[in-house]
């Protein structure tokens, strides 16, 4: 369902978050899992709190606001269950890698596919999905 009690999201400043989440994957990847961390402090922060308690998003909204390239206003609802999806990967991924096994690997891979698509292509799987899910089933009123 859409959310109303959120306030919109810039969609350039979502692409540039999913940009960053694409980057820490590849520092996962490359150096460490445990830069999963930030993703899932992220994802939980802005799919559970909101975007805007997000420091992260807060610098992004205000810098597209002052320079004017925040491209379009976005329904936030289904940014924060993108987000809430992260959360679950990014967990995953970390516990996973504290109990030593490779199965860390599977998570990160998707969400380096996914925010990709995002922040290359403006596709957020997630947001399809949400809106795909809300299509079929509306809430009852």
């Amino acid at each position: 369902m859409l959310r109303f009690d959120v306030p919109p999201v810039w969609s350039n400043v979502t692409r540039l978050e999913a940009f960053i989440s694409f980057c820490v994957c590849i520092l996962a990847f490359t150096i460490s899992p445990w830069f999963m961390v930030i993703p899932l402090v992220q994802g939980f922060i802005r799919g559970f709190v909101g975007h805007y308690k997000c420091p992260a998003h807060r610098i992004g909204a205000s810098l597209a606001e002052k320079y004017n390239w925040g491209g379009n206003k976005e329904n936030a609802g289904a940014k924060m269950f993108a987000n809430k999806i992260l959360f679950v990967a990014a967990t995953v991924a970390v516990l996973s890698s504290a109990l030593g096994g490779n199965l860390w690997q599977v998570p990160v891979t998707a969400l380096l596919i996914f925010t990709a698509l995002e922040w290359a292509f403006s596709f957020c799987a997630a947001c399809w999905v949400y809106g795909t899910w809300y299509k079929y089933f509306p809430p009852k009123a």
